[in-house]
Parts: structure tokens; sequence; C-alpha cells
């Protein structure tokens, strides 16, 4: 099978497995009960902060006009109380809170608004870099050059986000997607917030206007990107930067902060994938400088944001890199900041996407001495014993027997009772007399205690018992020798007696 199958399948069959975890309940009782059910937490009072924000921004939104416009809270209400979509708009309320900000700033009086600078960014550029790097990078331009740029800055900035929200939906716990959807969101809203306070000319301004003065009359221009219209003989770019909301939004890059947001996020949950990511980055830094649409140090504020919100926003319990690299359906909780199972887990160890060791594997406490070591291998045990004494001595193996009995009414297990293969009765010293009155000693199989063993054989070679019969007293192990082990009596000199 080549590889683009393979990944195939295992994308379709992870789709498959993911829409299977859904809540398909269509019913806004559903989400009414939860809700009753929730216990309000300190957190939970930043849904106050977005309803003041959205309901301030459908105030001064134009377009729509009233009454049209209110289908917008009225529809993200229904899509709340669907359990079906509200498991997915409810973690998404940042980013569309940051979607209703970028688009009605536009609608804000000019009285209310403050002056776009045009001379700052620049002049602080050549403070703390020695020179303006950005207009260095964009003073030699060729259409290789134009198409290596426009790849991550006008096609992956805007795609990336979908295809990691994706990804992490499909093959790592849901509280990832929740952060990251957290994360994103409210790095672009604290950036849109910047921009609207401290609205400032990106180098494309400067190479058209010079110096002058800007003011919110002017349009937005798709800088370097009108050279991928030319080339491709469309005016996408044109239009759709002529028309943005917000003209003078330079610093932070929005686009470096996605780009690192993306990259410490993917390299966090598909470590594998570190190189490749961080690459994407660093060649989109370049692209907005060479694109004439930010400066250095814009680039490095938006770097800087990307990473304030990535480990702020980070969870807890996806810190672990064994949580954040573990399946779907994974209970974080279980996991402790060792990147174990914790004892009487419920969870699989082989389900942790890592090697475990054998105590892990089978959800068990880690002997003291390996505890004490880190591993299995340094230190000798307590009291020179070695480390296999030492798990022996932590652990009750021994199970009673009637757990792998059936039982009867005088609680004493009997020949035919269906046994666990796994299952092997203890050999036990048994007394009789032989017709002469002299007293015999024969190994019998039973005992109040039994052991679990994991050699599945041993039912297989179970055979008849001391006297011979494998329907009579308990079973016993089929010797090679003869139908039962049973040895001679000893005199008080040590000798057998015959």
């Amino acid at each position: 099978m080549s590889l683009v199958r393979r990944t195939a399948v295992t994308v379709v069959n992870a789709f498959i497995a993911a829409v299977g975890r859904l809540d398909k309940s269509l019913s806004p009782n559903d989400t009414l009960a939860k809700l009753r059910k929730h216990k309000w937490k300190a957190s939970d009072s930043v849904y106050i902060f977005h309803f003041f924000s959205a309901s301030f921004w459908l105030t001064i939104m134009t377009v729509p006009p009233f009454p049209y416009k209110l289908l917008i809270p009225v529809l993200y209400t229904i899509a709340m109380l669907i359990p079906l979509t509200s498991q997915f708009f409810l973690p998404a309320t940042p980013v569309f809170s940051w979607l209703i900000m970028f688009y009605s700033n536009g609608f804000i009086p000019l009285q209310y608004r403050p002056n776009p600078s045009v001379s700052l960014l620049p002049t602080l550029e050549t403070v703390l870099y020695g020179a303006n790097i950005s207009d260095l990078l964009t003073r030699f331009t060729h259409p290789i050059l134009d198409i290596l740029a426009w790849i991550p800055y006008g096609v992956g900035h805007y795609a990336l986000p979908f295809v990691v929200a994706a990804f992490l939906w499909l093959f790592r716990p849901k509280e990832a997607l929740r952060f990251w959807s957290t994360a994103f969101g409210y790095m672009f809203l604290i950036g849109v917030i910047v921009q609207i306070l401290f609205p400032c000319a990106a180098p494309w301004y400067e190479l058209i206007y010079g110096l002058t003065p800007a003011n919110y009359g002017v349009k937005g221009s798709p800088g370097g990107l009108i050279r991928i219209d030319t080339l491709f003989h469309a005016n996408g770019y044109t239009t759709a930067f002529g028309n943005s909301p917000l003209v003078f939004g330079a610093f932070p890059s929005l686009h470096s902060a996605a780009a690192t947001l993306e990259a410490l996020s993917v390299s966090h949950f598909f470590p594998q994938t570190k190189r490749w990511v961080w690459i994407y980055a660093g060649v989109l830094y370049w692209a907005t400088m060479y694109m004439t649409h930010h400066y250095l140090i814009d680039v490095v504020g938006g770097a800087c944001l990307a990473t304030m919100c990535f480990y702020f926003f980070m969870p807890e319990e996806l810190k672990n890199p064994v949580a954040a690299t573990s399946p779907p359906g994974t209970n974080l909780n279980l996991i402790s900041s060792t990147g174990t199972v914790k004892a009487n887990g419920n969870l699989p160890a082989y389900r942790m996407g890592t090697h475990r060791s054998k105590y892990d594997i089978y959800d068990l406490e880690a002997p003291r001495d390996r505890q004490r070591n880190g591993n299995g291998r340094a230190g000798g045990g307590v009291n020179g014993r070695g480390i296999m004494a030492e798990a022996a001595a932590e652990f009750e193996l021994a199970e009673s027997e009637d757990e792998f009995a059936s039982e009867t009414g005088d609680g004493e297990r009997h020949t035919g009772d269906e046994e666990d293969i796994t299952y092997r009765p203890t050999m036990q010293k048994a007394a009789g007399r032989k017709p002469n009155g002299k007293v015999k000693s024969e190994i019998v199989a039973g005992g109040a205690n039994g052991h679990r063993h994991t050699a599945s054989i041993a039912r297989l070679i179970r055979g008849p018992d001391a006297r011979g019969s494998i329907d009579q007293g308990e079973e016993g192990w089929r010797s090679p020798m003869s139908a039962g082990f049973v040895f001679p009596p000893r005199n008080g000199k040590g000798r057998m007696v015959l």
C-alpha cells in the first residue's frame, strides 16, 4: 500500500471515529440540562465580556442595517442551543468575537479614532536593529520569490488554521482543539484591539505616500501581492485589501503571530513535524516584509504575542508531552505529572502513544525502589533486596481461589467447574494412610490461595490427581514420569519410608 493511500485510509478512519464521538443531539433541552448542571467558575465571567463586546459592535454596525443584523445573534444563539453545533461554537466564541470586532471597527466614527502613525515603526526599527530591515528585503524582487512569499502569506495564512484545527480534532484529545480555538481567538482579539488603539501604517504606505500624515480615507493596498494578481491576471488581493476595514493595522503582525502559534502548537502536539512548521514560520516572517506589509518590529511583536498566548492559555493537563500526543478519547486527568497512568486508572497504557514499562502497561504502581531511582536499573532495592523482591513486597499477587472457581453450597471448588485458563492451583501436601497404617503424604492441587499465571498452556497440561483419577479429588499437574506427584514420607533420619 502506497504512502498516500495509507495516509488517506488513516485520515478517513480517524474522521469516522471523530464523527462517532460527536454529540449528535438536536434537542435544545439537552443543552439546557447541561447548563443547569454546570458548576460556574470565575473563568466563566469572560463570556460576559464577549456579550458586551458583541453588543457594542453590533450597535455601531451599519451594514447590514437594522433589523437584518439581528440575524447574527439569533443564528449564533440557535447554534449554541443545539448540542450538535454548540460543541463547536462554544469553544470558537473568541474567534467569532474577533471577527465581529475586526469587521465592525470600520464603522467607528472618525472623531473617536486615534491618528495613524507613519514614522513610528520605521524609526523604532532603525533604532533597535540599526537599519530599516524591511526596506532592504524589498529592494530586489523576482517572480520566483513572489511565488515563494505568496504561498505562506497569501494562502497558508488563511488555510493553515483550519488544517491545524482539523488534525487536532481527528488525532488528539478534545482539550487540544479547545486550546487551539481559545489561544487563536484571543490572540487575534488582542492584536486587533492594539491595532485599533495604536494604528500604524505599513511599509507599502511609505513606498506610495512617503512620510506624509495618514488619514482614514486612504484605501488599503495589497503591497507586493499586486504582483501575484498581475501574474495570475486577477484582482482578488487588490479588491480584498482595498476594502479592508482595518487599513492601519501593521503592528503587531497577525500574520507572524498566526505562524508562530501554529508552529508552537503543531510542534507540541505533533513533535515529528517540528522542523517543518518552523521552516514555514521562518519563510512567512520573511514574506511579511518582502510583500511590504510589515516592518521587522511588527514581526517580532506578533511572535511575542503568539508566544504569550500559547503559554498562557495552555491548560495544565496538556503541558505534559505524553498527554499532548495522546489519542482522542484519552482521559487526561488519569495522566500524572510524570507522564504515566495513575494507579487504578482505566486507561490502557498502550494508548498513550509512547513506550511504557510493564508497571504502566498493567496499570500498577511502580515499586518504591523504582520510584526512588527513576528507573528499574538503578539501585538494588531496600536492605539489599533486589527490585523483584521489592515488587513482590509491594504487591499482593495472590488472590483467593474462590474468585476463580464457581461456588457451591459448602463454598468448595468441585471438579467440572469452569476455570480461567490463566489460573494455576498451588500444590499442597495432603496426608493419608497406607493400608498398613503408615502415614503417607502426597502433593495435591488446591489450597486456600492461588496465583494468576500468564501462561495459557497451563490449562492444557493439567492432568489426573495424585490418585491417578481425573474425575476424583482436586486437579493437579500431570507429570511426565507418572500419573501424579506422590512422594514417600521421610523418617526422623531424613530417609524415605517405603
